[in-house]
């Protein structure tokens, strides 16, 4: 028995040696201690953000300022739907997955943030425009301006129901006491670019629309602008980010952008002014 044990100790020395044995030593002071290696942000990759924007600012969009965007974040896409705000609003209530709207009046943004479609925070008044009386050029009309508007044959108005230009001018001509009679000779269009174009091509004696549609045209001249004090506000274009928006970052850069004073200044070559209360 004894002998056993022996043996038996024995054996269990030669395998603590050999484990020893084989271990690799560590000396003091030798270990090198591995500093976490900092994460990296995932890389941001192509996003494409849907603006929806009043039918008046597709010229300043489509020609300058998308361009301009992009080539500043070229991984963001910027698509344009362009309507009338009072239809883009009713997309947007009905499911349009826009990250952006541009109105060209407070009451439709207003309307959107109130049903909460429209973050509160995000919104900048950031523009104003003016109405015009316009006709085709080269063409005689009896019309000199607003107040003799019924002269007219037909009269070209974006619908009031939808488009803000139509909103204004039924105001104006219902504080100038002439609004029945307007309304008994107006050719409705969906917004103010139908309108322009109906003008241009002679199918209405006059119309209605900003003054910056105005002037994106050879084919119509300026009968005369909307006097002041027939409107109860200012003509207000206003941008803010849906709360739905799946890229409020990009939604958010491409805001401060149209804030910024070189979109500031391209919207000034297209006849916008910035609004001094943004």
């Amino acid at each position: 028995m004894k002998s056993m044990k022996t043996n038996r100790g024995r054996l269990m020395f030669g395998v603590l040696l050999l484990l020893t044995l084989t271990q690799t030593p560590v000396f003091a002071g030798s270990r090198k201690e591995k500093s976490a290696a900092p994460e990296e942000a995932p890389p941001q990759g192509p996003v494409t953000l849907l603006v929806a924007a009043a039918a008046s600012l597709e010229n300043t969009y489509v020609q300058e300022l998308i361009p301009l965007f992009q080539k500043q974040y070229p991984r963001i896409t910027v698509q344009g739907i362009y309507d009338s705000s009072g239809r883009l609003q009713t997309q947007i209530e009905q499911g349009l997955e826009a990250d952006v709207f541009m109105s060209a009046a407070t009451r439709q943004m207003d309307a959107l943030v109130d049903k909460n479609f429209i973050a509160a925070a995000s919104v900048k008044p950031l523009l104003q425009n003016k109405l015009v009386l316009i006709k085709p050029v080269g063409t005689a009309t009896a019309v000199t301006g607003f107040q003799n508007i019924t002269e007219a044959r037909i009269i070209a108005l974006g619908d009031p129901a939808t488009t803000p230009a139509g909103q204004y001018a039924q105001e104006a001509f219902t504080n100038l006491g002439i609004w029945e009679a307007v309304s008994a000779k107006v050719s409705l269009g969906s917004n103010v670019t139908e309108v322009l174009n109906w003008v241009g091509e002679g199918s209405a004696e006059v119309g209605i629309v900003y003054a910056t549609d105005a002037a994106s045209t050879p084919k119509v001249a300026i009968i005369e602008e909307l006097p002041e004090g027939l409107l109860a506000t200012k003509v207000i274009y206003p941008v803010g980010m849906l709360r739905a928006s799946q890229h409020p970052e990009e939604a958010q850069l491409f805001i401060n952008f149209l804030a910024s004073s070189e979109a500031l200044g391209v919207f000034q070559t297209f006849g916008f002014s910035p609004n001094p209360d943004q």
